[in-house]
């Protein structure tokens, strides 16, 4: 059965593993070396109750989670934040991304949260329908603004007002 809720420390191994396998394998992120649990850790701590973060478990394993991030550091975007989504590979299409952003952008606006970016690489269709079937909008497109793996990737701007 399949369990959302807020992350906890205890479930950080578990959430880096996945972010991790999404930056040696996928453009879902322009992170290039996998992250640390020293890193992890500093990252964790940025979230809380403006920003929250929350995990998909299913029999004890964290198969995804997601995380609203803050956008900027100027004052005037403070009811703004980003989006990330993760699901862990093997349980990929089986409709736990979108349950889980759907929480997510609840629980944003449980936070005070007005407005919700997502960046997503070219290429990447399965994560551009996923935002759009919560809400998400396009709004523009970055052009070759990442390389990975050899190649200039384009990133397009996705916002949700909630």
């Amino acid at each position: 059965m399949l369990t959302i809720r807020p992350a906890v420390l205890a479930d950080l191994d578990g959430i880096t593993e996945i972010y991790n396998n999404a930056i040696q394998e996928t453009v879902a992120t322009f992170d290039t070396e996998p992250k640390t649990r020293q890193e992890q850790e500093a990252w964790f701590a940025e979230h809380g109750a403006r920003y929250p973060m929350l995990v998909a478990e299913e029999d004890d394993i964290i198969v995804g989670w997601a995380s609203l991030s803050q956008w900027s550091d100027r004052c005037a975007y403070l009811d703004t934040a980003e989006s990330s989504l993760y699901v862990r590979k093997e349980y990929r299409g089986r409709g736990i991304g979108k349950k889980l952003g759907q929480a997510i952008l609840d629980a944003g606006k449980l936070s005070g949260l007005h407005t919700v970016i997502a960046r997503v690489a070219e290429g990447n269709e399965v994560s551009i329908h996923l935002f759009e079937s919560t809400g998400f909008e396009p709004i523009g497109v970055m052009k070759e603004v990442g390389l990975k793996f050899g190649r200039r990737l384009d990133v397009y701007l996705l916002q949700k007002i909630l």
